[in-house]
């Protein structure tokens, strides 16, 4: 479906917030930039803590607060920079998006009032080496969820 694909200066964020969560989840929303047919970079990302063990929700009014700076950053040019979706991590289990993972981002792509095509959701951990690990999914309004590829640039 879709590639997302992950610059090194943002892969350090995730790193970093991965590394300060331990083993509660951690989260936040994806804003990228349409690079080509079906791929986008992901431009920047809000972090949020505050997750248990095997849960995370993030908070509306910050996610809110930062999708509107991002907008006035990119000159509120929506068809080439806008809100990818979610992003989560999963500390102690697979990279796979769970059951409820599934209904949530579903429930946010047929949301009227989000407006979206599609969203994205990645689901990040650290390897046993403290590698970043991750895997991404495209819900699309209709019901349909796709696997997509996750491209982590070098770093340079």
């Amino acid at each position: 479906m879709l590639t997302v694909s992950i610059p090194a200066h943002v892969q350090q964020t995730l790193h970093s917030a991965l590394k300060n969560a331990g083993t509660a989840e951690c989260g936040g929303v994806l804003m990228g930039e349409h690079v080509g047919p079906d791929l986008f970079a992901l431009r920047a990302l809000t972090v949020q803590g505050g997750g248990s063990f095997a849960s995370f929700v993030r908070n509306a009014r910050t996610a809110l607060q930062a999708l509107t700076a991002f907008f006035h950053r990119s000159n509120d040019d929506f068809a080439r920079f806008n809100y990818l979706g979610e992003w989560h991590s999963h500390p102690s289990f697979s990279v796979k998006p769970s059951e409820v993972d599934h209904r949530s981002m579903l429930a946010i792509v047929t949301n009227p009032a989000v407006r979206a095509n599609f969203v994205v959701l990645l689901i990040f951990r650290l390897g046993a080496k403290g590698d970043l690990e991750g895997s991404a999914h495209t819900y699309l309004p209709d019901g349909s969820i796709c696997p997509s590829t996750l491209v982590f640039e070098t770093y340079s």
